[in-house]
């Protein structure tokens, strides 16, 4: 199993900032399609809400078809 990376992020933070700040997405817009486009998930589950509060340990995974990134919230 490959290593997951993690953000420390000193608390909680909403789904769309996370993305941001991970260089994932490069404004939340960019987010904001990731999201709707079910693109991302929280935990194995797709989360369509941009404001999803994530808190230390839940782990995000970014499926574009081209590539899939998994982040830990820290």
């Amino acid at each position: 199993m490959a290593q997951i990376e993690t953000l420390d992020v000193g608390g909680s933070i909403r789904l769309g900032q996370f993305l941001k700040l991970a260089n994932v997405a490069d404004t939340g817009g960019m987010s904001r399609e990731l999201i709707a486009g079910g693109l991302v998930s929280v935990n194995g589950e797709v989360d369509l809400r941009r404001g999803r509060q994530l808190t230390a340990g839940d782990v995000v995974r970014i499926d574009t078809g081209e590539q899939v990134v998994d982040l830990r919230v820290g």
